[in-house]
């Protein structure tokens, strides 16, 4: 008997990307004998036109109304109306970019290791010029510290990846989301999954393209949102910060110490050392990504400066959730 699948794609104002990502998505289901669940947290533009018009050309597609808005929410509602009959979920960001073939290498990879979950490499590919620099940062340890589905080759077990396939059962086990974050709920899941025995397996078979912020605001909202988000994992589950998230913390402590150069001139140095050496980072970052004949005259230090936002963000974000904790109400999961 073939594995059960039910394919979930969270959306809010997609309607640019949903119909070309349902006609990839249609195939694969056919292969699968799957069922595309489109979780919809409200859209304006048109999105859910879009899906309710595909619902009816094809009995595979589903449309569903999320609202709560946020992804993790998408995931435990169809999980919730669809899983019984079901034993894999796998996710899809309907901003994000797939090779043909995705859910069912994601099927076959977690057929074969009997694992609770499959994650994937993560490739960030910019198109205008400071988006270039952001995806160049984050292809890199300058903006990811590290991490095993941004910048690692190869394949087996992880702490943490990009969600990609699920087994039911193994997110029911957990409780599924905790819908209370609104950033960071995918590291917090995987903490729990690995809590109770399950196995996060990074694969080499398959990955996706995300296309990061293309704006500095917008770039530090997002780390902003993300930094608290890991303070709000570690407080919750009492956890020990791993070096690459305990680096970036000092970085808000750094740059309010330099206010205190009015007094003297060696409250910079830290700030100095921290920019310059982003900058350096960066531009090698840049030389490693890009031929000398490809890349921008501007993109080589933007890099540095991308990931010095990216730090600053992530540390405000931190902090900021760490001082605001005991005026909080405690949140239900």
């Amino acid at each position: 008997m073939s594995a059960r699948t039910i394919i979930v794609v969270p959306t809010l104002n997609e309607a640019r990307h949903i119909d070309a990502l349902l006609d990839a998505l249609l195939v694969e289901a056919e292969s699968l004998d799957a069922r595309i669940i489109v979780a919809d947290g409200g859209s304006l533009d048109g999105t859910t036109d879009i899906v309710a018009r595909r619902a009816r050309s094809s009995a595979r597609v589903v449309l569903i109304h999320n609202p709560q808005r946020i992804q993790s929410a998408a995931i435990n509602l169809a999980v919730r109306e669809f899983g019984d009959d079901a034993d894999y979920l796998i996710r899809i960001d309907a901003h994000g970019a797939y090779p043909a073939h995705y859910c069912r290498m994601l099927v076959a990879e977690a057929e074969e290791r009997q694992v609770g979950s499959i994650v994937v490499p993560m490739t960030t590919v910019g198109i205008a010029t400071f988006q270039r620099a952001v995806a160049t940062a984050q292809n890199s340890a300058i903006g990811t510290g590290g991490s095993a589905h941004r910048t690692g080759k190869g394949s087996g077990p992880v702490d943490h990846g990009h969600h990609a396939l699920m087994r039911v059962d193994a997110f029911r086990d957990v409780g599924g989301y905790d819908q209370s974050f609104r950033f960071n709920e995918d590291a917090e899941l995987d903490h729990r999954l690995r809590l109770a025995g399950h196995t996060i397996w990074l694969t080499d078979r398959t990955g996706m393209t995300y296309y990061p912020r293309s704006t500095a605001t917008s770039l530090f909202r997002q780390y902003f949102g993300y930094g608290g988000g890991r303070a709000r994992n570690i407080l919750k589950h009492r956890m020990r910060p791993r070096l690459r998230q305990l680096v970036p913390l000092a970085i808000l402590p750094v740059v309010l110490l330099a206010a205190l150069s009015i007094w003297h001139w060696a409250f910079l140095v830290p700030l100095a050392i921290w920019g310059l050496g982003c900058i350096a980072l960066g531009m090698h970052a840049a030389q490693k990504h890009y031929p000398q004949y490809e890349m921008p005259m501007l993109l080589s230090p933007l890099v540095g400066l991308a990931a010095m936002i990216m730090h600053l963000a992530w540390s405000s974000g931190f902090w900021a959730h760490v001082a605001q904790r005991p005026f909080r109400r405690r949140e239900p999961v």
